[in-house]
């Protein structure tokens, strides 16, 4: 099973969260963020990701370190349930058309953590979240992941569709990226015989 459970705690928040790589998209999220939690709760659906999630928060501050704390174990879960990634597809890439937006997310479970995210919000807020943070949860989640991804949305108008094209995006990347290759099922998929640094 590649599982893994991490709790983070700091004076700002403290986070639980538990992953099962190869679950059915089960998804319990408390985050005391309304948006947020439906954006987790589609993350894991479309990845497959069982997953459980409850963070207490400075969210009389803001919602920036909940949000930011929640990508940082989020990554770090990933990437420790992974292990040394014997069999992974490794890389996947898609086109996800959410109504009137379309997102390219492309994934390389590479070790070498780095984010391209090009999209933009013409709004400061969906309800009372704020759409800055979306990137701020992405650059979180790659950094700790160990993760290359890109995310780039091509058009689109409607805020709230434009950051569930993300997150279901990166959703069915991880999905394909993380999926054993019955080709390879022992292998590294690496030439340097390693992943991870």
């Amino acid at each position: 099973m590649r599982t893994a459970e991490i709790v983070r705690e700091t004076k700002e928040t403290k986070v639980r969260l538990a992953v099962n790589l190869d679950g059915t998209g089960k998804a319990t999220i408390s985050t005391g963020i309304g948006f947020f939690d439906h954006m987790l709760d589609l993350l894991a659906r479309h990845a497959r990701f069982d997953l459980e999630i409850e963070a207490k928060g400075d969210l009389h501050v803001d919602f920036h370190h909940t949000t930011e704390d929640v990508g940082i174990v989020l990554g770090q879960a990933v990437k420790r349930a992974l292990g040394d990634m014997r069999g992974i597809t490794r890389y996947a890439d898609l086109h996800l058309p959410m109504d009137e937006t379309l997102t390219r997310v492309a994934l390389d479970i590479s070790g070498r953590p780095y984010l391209v995210f090009r999209t933009e919000f013409r709004v400061a807020k969906i309800g009372e979240f704020d759409t800055e943070l979306v990137r701020e949860f992405f650059q979180a989640f790659a950094s700790n992941a160990g993760v290359t991804l890109h995310v780039e949305t091509l058009y689109g108008d409607n805020a709230h569709h434009i950051a569930e094209s993300c997150f279901k995006g990166l959703a069915r990347a991880l999905r394909g990226a993380v999926a054993i290759d019955a080709a390879a099922s022992g292998e590294i998929p690496s030439t340097k015989g390693a992943l991870g640094g």
